[in-house]
């Protein structure tokens, strides 16, 4: 009965293996390809990608991973490294089990190697062992080998741990086998009509498993249960030969534009495990022979002198080196150590080897510091290149040279380290939540601001550089204009035109020196805001979102005209729901209160910020301060309960509450209101605010609201009284912006 048992186990064990097919095809090498998954390194012709490869040396990069890591192809064989010199590839293995208690088997797992869609690999035969491992135990290995197919095995014993001998595979504990050539398969199994229950209670298991020679060394401790596969949790490393289609190397030449051997200091081997050939460097060369210009000369006189003798004057020619004895020398063999016989010198010995010495030490000095210096060099060279990738700098610089009449510049770093004296501090003008700001002088001349960022979400790498070349092409004489970018550092630098007399924030918060601003520049500074943000809702393509819109992120020129900037929290406007942002940006004062309780973020966001920049150009007090006893003070609560009283001159700067037509503050302070909506589809549009805001400008004592039904009005006490029950208080951090926190909602009569 057992011995039946035993044959049906053979039997199916060779019709899987009977199962088991191959095919190989060839393809190009596309440009640009991933050079790397995780830590591992993938030489063409394995690739990652279509065209990066040839046709089955495709190799899947999990990213799921950290470090991502490489698997060979579909089979679900992790690589753990490839090796185009001697042609062979090593990746994890499964180690197979079956488990026993007193009386019965109770488990197994087996998961074979099978390589069939891959015919490009072969299971090394002089790499490899088949191994067991356990006391009585019989271990069978099949595989494809064409016809016949092949089955093998090995038998272990043992008595009890002592017994097993550790470190050697020689039956006591631990078996090994030599696998055939041509293995694409590899199926295990065992007897398991053997009695295992004199070994129980110290040997529950038997293992089978195809391992690198050498590597794998036993000991009586895996023999116990789940010692073996806990110390390998990846399995073991199996290597496998790797050759080119399965033509001979005669054959291949004759198709020149299959012919893997494309470099012209390379040459072609046969493989030695089934069919198909593998390229080599020529002798002298060393390298990737799969690529064109892949073989680089060796310098042989720079190599070990085991592989390239020379004791004499070595020079380098392409592919090899010759060796002569030096002056004074000239006879013998200057190949072999003190080979070169002296003719004969007229300098003592002692001055020569005191000569030879301070030239020895001069010379690996100078060395030393050169290769350091270019390490260093190359180092950096690597970084920058790096974060211009990362930064998407490939893709922006085809799309500026695909956009006809771009004026986007990349800046590289040593650029605008000179024009910013290496970022002198002295060059600062500015600071923020989202980085600092440095005047700077180009090649040019001409004078520009340059924003270092301190951060920037990894996840929108990819659309940074769409949306600057967007944001590049914004033609309006109130928007900043940007000029172009630097991606060779971790955070990308903007490169702004420079504007001389600060911000709208300094200009009416400046205590120190506080300069008389009358209405009429306040209106006209509101407008050109306006028309500015109107601008970017409205007529840029795709519109843009500015996201954080206050009195600093507005400035003022020469002649006091404005430019609103800083897109540091700008976003182009979202096609649907999914595309609004999901984090809290902007700051404290300005935030639309609807975006903190939705995270949406459109253009009545920007609405309401302007609403607040309206409030500081009739009071010129800020959003957000703390009084002097700690009292949260938030400008827009205070406006609505003047509003709420009727006594906004309460409120006014002193500078209007004098000489001035109440009736054009109030129709500026109805705009702020309308702006102020706590409900965004009740604000205004920024075009409908800049109309009319213009016409306030136009007008000393009446001006129309925008058209829209909805609307706030100040006659309308239940409207107003509306908007103010539903305002609230956020608070915020160290910094006065950024990360906010909505508390709660309550009447603004209850509060500050």
């Amino acid at each position: 009965m057992c011995n039946l048992h035993h044959l049906f186990q053979l039997l199916c064990l060779m019709i899987f293996v009977a199962a088991l097919k191959a095919t190989t095809t060839t393809t190009t090498l596309m440009p640009s390809c991933q050079s790397h998954c995780g830590n591992v390194s993938i030489p063409y012709p394995f690739g990652i990608g279509a065209g990066c490869h040839i046709q089955g040396f495709d190799i899947l990069c999990n990213t799921t991973f950290h470090p991502p890591r490489p698997f060979v192809g579909d089979t679900g064989a992790e690589l753990i490294d490839i090796s185009l010199i001697p042609g062979e590839a090593r990746v994890y293995e499964h180690i197979d089990w079956v488990c026993y208690n007193e009386t019965s088997l109770v488990d197994y797992e087996f998961l074979s190697v099978n390589l069939t869609t891959r015919p490009v690999y072969k299971i090394s035969s002089t790499r490899n062992k088949f191994t067991g491992v356990g006391c009585y135990t019989l271990a069978y290995v099949g595989g494809d080998i064409g016809n016949p197919n092949y089955l093998s095995g090995c038998v272990t014993s043992c008595d009890s741990l002592a017994s097993a001998m550790n470190e050697t595979c020689a039956g006591s504990g631990c078996c090994q086998t030599t696998l055939p050539k041509g293995l694409t398969s590899v199926v295990t199994g065992f007897a398991i009509g053997l009695n295992n229950t004199v070994v129980w209670d110290f040997n529950p298991c038997s293992y089978a498993f195809v391992v690198e020679q050498d590597w794998y060394n036993f000991t009586s401790a895996d023999l116990m249960f789940g010692h073996l596969n806990s110390t390998n949790q990846k399995g073991v490393p199996t290597v496998l030969d790797w050759a080119i289609g399965n033509q001979t190397c005669e054959e291949a030449r004759r198709n020149s534009t299959s012919y893997a051997c494309v470099d012209k200091n390379s040459e072609c081997l046969n493989s030695t495990n089934g069919p198909g050939y593998r390229c080599n460097c020529s002798r002298g060369y060393e390298g990737n022979p799969y690529l064109s210009n892949g073989c680089r000369d060796i310098d042989e006189c720079e190599g070990p002198l085991d592989q390239y003798p020379c004791y004499g004057i070595c020079r380098n020619t392409p592919g090899n080196y010759t060796c002569s004895c030096p002056r004074g020398k000239q006879d013998g063999d200057p190949y072999t150590k003190d080979g070169c016989r002296s003719t004969g010198s007229s300098f003592p010995l002692a001055l020569k080897i005191l000569i030879a010495t301070m030239c020895s030490i001069f010379f690996v000095t100078v060395m030393s510091f050169g290769i350091y210096l270019g390490l260093q060099k190359r180092k950096l060279i690597q970084i920058k290149q790096s974060f211009f990738e990362k930064n998407g700098g490939s893709i922006l610089q085809q799309q500026i040279n695909s956009f006809q009449g771009a004026t986007f510049k990349l800046f590289t770093l040593e650029e605008l380290e000179k024009a910013t004296n290496k970022f002198d501090d002295k060059l600062v003008i500015g600071r923020g939540g989202h980085g600092i700001v440095y005047k700077g002088t180009l090649e040019d001349k001409r004078t520009v601001a340059i924003k270092k960022s301190k951060l920037m979400d990894e996840g929108q790498t990819q659309e940074f550089a769409r949306e600057m070349l967007i944001l590049s092409q914004i033609n309006h004489r109130n928007v900043i204009k940007i000029l172009g970018c630097c991606l060779e550092v971790e955070v990308p630098m903007l490169v702004y035109e420079f504007i001389p007399n600060g911000t709208l924030f300094q200009y009416l918060h400046d205590k120190i020196h506080k300069i008389s601003i009358p209405l009429d520049a306040r209106l006209r500074i509101a407008e050109e805001s306006a028309s500015a943000l109107a601008y970017l809702h409205s007529a840029a393509s795709p519109p843009i979102i500015h996201g954080d819109v206050k009195s600093s992120n507005i400035l003022l020129d020469e002649e006091y005209s404005t430019k609103v900037s800083d897109f540091g929290a700008s976003k182009l406007a979202p096609k649907d729901e999914a595309q609004f942002a999901t984090v809290v940006q902007g700051t404290c004062g300005y935030l639309d209160p609807e975006y903190l309780l939705t995270c949406q973020l459109t253009e009545k966001s920007d609405v309401y910020s302007f609403g607040v920049v309206i409030l500081e150009l009739l009071t010129r007090m800020k959003p957000f301060e703390f009084d002097a006893t700690g009292q949260e003070k938030i400008l827009a609560s205070i406006f609505f309960v003047a509003m709420k009283e009727d006594k906004i001159e309460n409120i006014l700067d002193n500078e209007l509450k004098v000489g001035v037509d109440m009736v054009l503050i109030k129709e500026f302070s109805k705009v702020a209101m309308q702006c102020l909506n706590f409900t965004r589809d009740e604000r205004p549009t920024m075009k409908e605010v800049a109309q009319s805001l213009e016409t306030l400008r136009k007008s000393k004592h009446h001006v129309a609201a925008p058209s829209n039904q909805q609307i706030v009005h100040l006659d309308q006490d239940d409207r107003v009284e509306n908007t103010m029950s539903q305002e609230f208080v956020y608070t915020h951090d160290a910094t006065g912006s950024g990360n906010m926190e909505i508390l709660s909602l309550l009447d603004v009569g209850n509060g500050r």
